[in-house]
């Protein structure tokens, strides 16, 4: 067995958001022949053990990119209030794909998938007002990501 690389990260779990989506609009194709949607956040929590919270109701939305072979290429941007009223402008870049042909299905009707069968992972960017939660914006994180029906859940880990 080989030695840990002296560099390798540690990622600890800081918090998770639920996010519920409303209102698809598509663009089929766009511009560049892909199809384009956009979907506001309709509402959502956040909570883990350094962030608790809530989604600000149809504070922005995602706006993914579906390339013809299947991988959607996310662009979300929507606001996050904290426990304690402070505002959070949060932006999720990252990649959807289903790992067979019947799972991308499965999600494109929306219908419940089990979790190992496609790979979700965002990369977020944060701005935070000074103070208790400018921490957010001083770190790298790493997102793994649910697709439930109707909704999206993001667990987010910081990387140490």
């Amino acid at each position: 067995m080989s030695e840990p690389h002296p560099f390798a990260p540690n990622f600890e779990h800081a918090f998770s958001i639920g996010i519920e989506l409303a209102g698809i609009q598509w663009i089929k194709p766009s511009s560049r022949g892909e199809t384009r949607a956009a979907i506001y956040a309709a509402e959502g929590w956040v909570d883990g053990p350094l962030l608790k919270g809530k989604v600000i109701p149809m504070s922005g939305g995602d706006f993914p990119l579906v390339r013809p072979n299947g991988v959607i290429d996310f662009d979300a941007r929507y606001l996050l209030e904290a426990d304690d009223g402070a505002v959070i402008y949060l932006q999720n870049v990252g990649y959807r794909w289903a790992k067979t042909p019947d799972i991308a299905e499965k999600m494109s009707r929306n219908e419940d998938v089990s979790p190992d069968d496609y790979y979700m992972r965002v990369t977020p960017r944060f701005d935070a007002p000074e103070g208790p939660h400018e921490w957010l914006t001083r770190h790298v994180f790493v997102g793994v990501a649910e697709k439930v029906p109707g909704a999206n859940r993001i667990h987010y880990f910081v990387v140490r």
